[in-house]
């Protein structure tokens, strides 16, 4: 038991699409595509205890995380505060779920989704470690639970970004990413990965070298928002093209 919480890596780190990591990836969509289904079935009641309910379990993991690196003596400043977008974006869906904000909705649609699921495909942070070993659990469920939590918001409870949102987001999350840059700056960090690429494997990996890849990652944010909003605006625009075919 003691092996699955010790700090120091496993004997081979997780495979990126392997068998374990394809099965948590799978389970989550399952859990997604429920939503399609329960929508119909849920009442005031049940989703009245459900949002709840995964806000809770997303903060006591964001939480754990913390005390098992504290335990271990690896918490420190300089990768450890939420300045990570998901980590940022972990207590601001936390306060969505029971605020229902649809100001925080538009942040966790578009950067819990969108951030969260290049972490969760790429565990970057817990790579050194294989599944069942609580530190990649933990990552793989936080992650998870930043997309399951917007998608849920989307499909059972009818919220849904605006093109507002969209150019809101996008503004924001640039303001953001030169606040994080002088900190990195200041305390010596990396959040955001601005102050290089993650020394494990990732999607970033195929971008350019420092400085150069940060101008890139501003297009694919810009692409994957896109994408992200593309089923409400061609959903928008279909009700326009079939009023003017019966005109």
């Amino acid at each position: 038991m003691n092996e699955l919480f010790s700090v120091t890596p496993t004997d081979s780190p997780l495979q990126i699409f392997g068998a374990k990591h394809l099965t948590v990836v799978g389970l989550f969509a399952v859990l997604w595509l429920s939503f399609f289904y329960f929508r119909k079935v849920w009442g005031k009641t049940e989703r009245e205890r459900i949002l709840p309910a995964l806000g809770i379990l997303l903060g006591l993991n964001e939480f754990g995380l913390h005390l098992w690196s504290a335990y271990w003596g690896i918490w420190n400043i300089q990768t450890m505060l939420p300045l990570h977008m998901c980590s940022v974006m972990v207590w601001l869906t936390v306060y969505m779920t029971f605020t229902r904000s649809f100001a925080i909705y538009e942040f966790s649609y578009f950067l819990g989704i969108g951030g969260a699921l290049q972490a969760f495909l790429t565990p970057a942070d817990a790579s050194a470690y294989d599944i069942p070993h609580y530190r990649i659990l933990q990552t793989l469920i936080a992650h998870g639970l930043l997309i399951t939590i917007p998608v849920y918001m989307t499909v059972v409870e009818g919220f849904r970004p605006t093109l507002a949102s969209f150019k809101r987001i996008f503004i924001w999350t640039n303001i953001y990413m030169v606040v994080v840059f002088f900190i990195n700056r200041a305390i010596g960090g990396n959040y955001l990965f601005i102050a290089q690429k993650p020394p494990s494997p990732t999607l970033m990996d195929a971008l350019s070298p420092w400085p150069w890849y940060i101008p890139q990652l501003e297009l694919v944010a810009f692409a994957i928002f896109f994408i992200l909003y593309l089923p409400f605006l061609i959903k928008d625009r279909l009700p326009q093209k079939s009023a003017a075919g019966v005109a």
